[in-house]
């Protein structure tokens, strides 16, 4: 799915995109929560500044809302933004040593409180309270018809400098770019055969369960009809890319298929603990996938630039991905998810399916309209047990407005199902984060399998001969 807005001045209206109008309709409302963790306590007095002068000239949109013109073409009309509609100080019982309890019942009220439509879609929450693990939390809620996670996370990168040198760049881990799938179809014809396969049964596959083939009923997924308005509660688990990259090195494949199989591994375990069989149940991921053809984010300044690599709005796609089944994965060999997660995503990374499924969606909007083409994806999304996505973090300790980050998350909201999934990395670790239904998932139960699952992996790897 694709939608591009370059900056427009102030007597412009653009429309809004395509993917834009799905996120934000009557069938769905979907928002991006990015927390960012303080070293010390957080001082507010600099939100006001530091808002106007970096974070609302990134993009237009930061100060925009959508209208429908006199032909009914919703579009983008700039306002006056009044910076303290935006901002949240919220306030908690005093004298406490730590604020976890309240802190995470705050975060679960701001994911599924909607955000006003009479003002830009976004708003900042500033806690100024001891956890755990911090000192003070910024919580940032961008409604995902402003951007994609690339261009909304790239935003808030943008209003950070590095805690070592301010003065330098933050960097991110390279990786070589990949050849777009349109390149990839014609670099080999054996490989062009398997891709053709691969996406006639991947995309068929994918209509299927957009629309007759729902998930069963499981202990991740509990069917309610307006999960996606239910609290949830975000959990975390947090790993060593250093130990990451030693199981990849030893069975070869990637980072994501490593993370993948910890995942499916942990969603195994999980089931399991709640006496539940998975190998009597479909269970689906659907797996969102950044379009770009771009190996790390872009500057503002790149952003904007006539020419630029890539430009700011809802590039991406996704796809559906069955979680392995294993007899007795309690005492099954635990390297078997792996090469089960990178046997998969090879194959669907052989595939033309995202890319059929964009125009699928387009060729829906044109004759249908907005309004049923997000009806469809919402149904894509309720059919299925859970989704996973994933963004890449700077390897620098990052801070802002004065404040070093000791860690930070993102979590997608307003998603009509019982769990949500989210990968990040930062600083050498890796983050997965879920974003569970509550009074239905154990997300305490969840978080402990996941350590389970990573732990007997990295042992396994260790014993692993070959």
């Amino acid at each position: 799915m694709e939608g591009k807005d370059q900056c427009f001045s102030s007597d412009e209206e653009p429309p809004v995109s395509p993917t834009g109008q799905y996120f934000n309709s009557s069938a769905l409302s979907v928002s991006i929560l990015a927390v960012f963790e303080s070293e010390i306590p957080i001082d507010d007095s600099p939100t006001i500044e530091t808002l106007e002068s970096v974070f609302l000239p990134i993009n237009p949109r930061f100060s925009s809302i959508m209208v429908k013109d006199k032909n009914g073409v919703t579009r983008w009309r700039k306002v006056t933004v009044n910076l303290e509609d935006h901002i949240n100080i919220p306030s908690f019982p005093p004298k406490l040593e730590h604020y976890d309890k309240y802190v995470n019942e705050y975060i679960s009220k701001i994911a599924y409180d909607q955000l006003s439509q009479s003002k830009p879609l976004w708003e900042i929450h500033i806690i100024k309270y001891p956890t755990k693990t911090a000192q003070g939390t910024l919580v940032f809620k961008l409604h995902h018809s402003l951007g994609d996670g690339f261009s909304l996370m790239g935003a808030l990168f943008s209003c950070v400098r590095r805690a070592d040198d301010p003065s330098k760049p933050l960097t991110f881990p390279s990786h070589k770019a990949k050849k777009s799938q349109k390149e990839a179809f014609w670099s080999g014809t054996i490989r062009g055969m398997s891709m053709g396969v691969n996406t006639f049964r991947d995309f068929g596959w994918s209509l299927w369960k957009s629309t007759l083939g729902k998930d069963d009923l499981s202990p991740m997924r509990s069917g309610e009809i307006g999960v996606e308005f239910r609290p949830i509660n975000i959990c975390c688990n947090e790993f060593g890319l250093d130990d990451i990259k030693r199981i990849k090195d030893k069975l070869g494949g990637t980072i994501n298929d490593v993370i993948s199989g910890v995942i499916f591994y942990g969603l195994h375990l999980y089931m399991l603990d709640c006496g539940h069989d998975p190998n009597t149940s479909k269970v689906t991921a659907l797996v969102l996938l950044n379009t770009r053809n771009v190996t790390s984010y872009q500057t503002l300044e790149e952003l904007t630039k006539p020419k630029a690599k890539t430009s700011w709005g809802n590039n991406f796609g996704f796809l559906h991905a069955t979680v392995p089944k294993c007899e007795n994965a309690k005492e099954a060999d635990p390297l078997y998810f792996v090469t089960a997660a990178r046997k998969l995503i090879k194959s669907k990374r052989n595939s033309l399916s995202v890319f059929l499924t964009g125009k699928f969606l387009e060729m829906m909007r044109k004759i249908r309209g907005p309004e049923v083409t997000a009806k469809y994806i919402h149904a894509t999304l309720k059919n299925t047990s859970m989704t996973i996505s994933n963004l890449i973090g700077p390897l620098e300790q990052m801070i802002i407005a004065g404040h070093p980050v000791k860690s930070f998350h993102f979590m997608v909201v307003g998603v009509p199902q019982s769990l949500t999934i989210t990968v990040v990395s930062y600083m050498g670790k890796l983050k997965v984060v879920m974003g569970a239904q509550q009074g239905f998932i154990n997300s305490e139960l969840l978080t402990s399998c996941m350590a389970i699952s990573f732990q007997r992996i990295l042992e396994a790897t260790k014993l692993n001969k070959t």
